[in-house]
């Protein structure tokens, strides 16, 4: 847990702390006037509650969106092949940075989930996949498409099956 903490707190921007700043001191501002107007409750429960709402809620959302906003990218399998001799799957994709700003560098995650007939099963195994694997690429220039090749392995699994991509990308 400690890794993770220090990994996001390490690839934080500037904007991100901006964001930050902005949302608490908001937060110190609305709890600031919920004191000030302490004899009209009402009020004063409004700005409380919309202070600790601007506290919790601004940065998670905020930093969901301006990330979405910063390093837009789409990704794209051009095919997918089960080999025969071995257990593996290779996919070739591939990535295109749409934003306005090269990126460092991009996690690409390919999941694999298990296909039914039931449409309630579906999306369920949306959020259980059966197998994950990522590849890290470098120095994506804005504008600039790149192709890539995932090796899916050990993959073992006999049913049907299907398989999604995405990239995080900094």
């Amino acid at each position: 847990m400690k890794e993770k903490i220090t990994a996001f707190i390490d690839g934080l921007i500037l904007y991100d702390y901006i964001l930050f700043g902005g949302s608490f001191f908001l937060f110190l501002l609305f709890l600031i006037l919920a004191l000030v107007l302490h004899k009209k409750t009402n009020i004063a429960s409004f700005f409380a509650l919309l202070s600790f709402l601007v506290l919790f809620v601004v940065p998670t959302y905020g930093y969901i969106e301006l990330h979405n906003y910063l390093f837009k990218n789409s990704t794209k399998i051009l095919s997918q092949k089960r080999l025969q001799f071995c257990d593996a799957i290779v996919i070739k994709g591939t990535l295109s940075n749409d934003s306005k700003l090269d990126f460092i560098e991009c996690k690409i995650t390919a999941d694999v989930h298990k296909v039914s007939k039931n449409k309630y099963k579906n999306y369920i195994y949306q959020f259980k996949t059966i197998k994950k694997m990522s590849i890290l690429k470098e120095d994506i220039l804005k504008g600039e498409t790149i192709t890539f090749k995932i090796l899916v392995e050990p993959f073992t699994y006999s049913k049907d099956y299907n398989i999604s991509i995405g990239a995080k990308c900094r």
